[in-house]
């Protein structure tokens, strides 16, 4: 089945504002992955509070080379 009454112009004006506000979510999620792949590439793999690691014989700091 197909409308009956089809009127493209009007269509066109009811739809442009859901349109527009689904267009800013994708700019959004765009940003903020943007945003979150930047703090991850900056942060890198340095550890936050890592215990140092220490010798398991005399428990002194272990020598890393």
């Amino acid at each position: 089945m197909s409308a009956p009454h089809t009127n493209i112009e009007r269509q066109k004006r009811r739809h442009a504002g859901p349109i527009i506000g689904m267009i800013a979510v994708v700019i959004f999620a765009l940003g903020l992955f943007f945003a979150y792949t930047t703090f991850i590439a900056i942060e890198g793999q340095t550890p936050g509070d890592a215990a140092p690691v220490r010798d398991g014989a005399t428990n002194a700091p272990a020598i890393t080379r």
